[in-house]
Formats: structure tokens, sequence, C-alpha cells
């Protein structure tokens, strides 16, 4: 790797805003906000929605259809949730 074109890769706290769920990790990523751990400073990056807390991944997921466009297409092909 050629030296000084490569962003600087470091421990980060990712904090998720949803669930205050929080792990380390290493990422580019900076921020303003940083915690000490273990004698050394941490960005702590702050996301909105994670694995831990997106519906998707939880099983959680809900269907918006305002138009009835899910339930006309089921009736006319079959299949899906009911």
């Amino acid at each position: 790797m050629k030296p000084e074109i490569h962003p600087d890769y470091h421990k980060v706290i990712f904090v998720d805003s949803a669930t205050g769920n929080e792990w380390t990790s290493r990422s580019t990523v900076t921020s303003k906000e940083t915690r000490e751990v273990d004698g050394e400073e941490v960005p702590v990056v702050r996301l909105e929605i994670s694995s831990v807390s997106h519906p998707f991944w939880t099983g959680k997921m809900r269907e918006l259809d305002a138009d009835g466009k899910i339930d006309r297409f089921r009736k006319r092909y079959g299949g899906g949730k009911k």
C-alpha cells in the first residue's frame, strides 16, 4: 500500500440511538464526541438505525399499503401473507 493516501482506520464505538446498544469496531468514520476506552480516546458514532433495530432484521416488519394495492395483487396472483 502506498503511504499517505489511505484514510485513518481506527477504533470506533457505534451507538444505535433507537435501542442504546453499543459495539466497538474499526472504521474511517470520525466524530467530535469521544469516549476513553482502555486509556485511548475513541470516537463515538451515533446511528439512527442498525441491524439491531431495523424492522427487517428484527422480524417486526410492517407493510404500509394505503391504496390496497398489495391486497389486490395477492387476490389476483395468490400467495403471500394474509
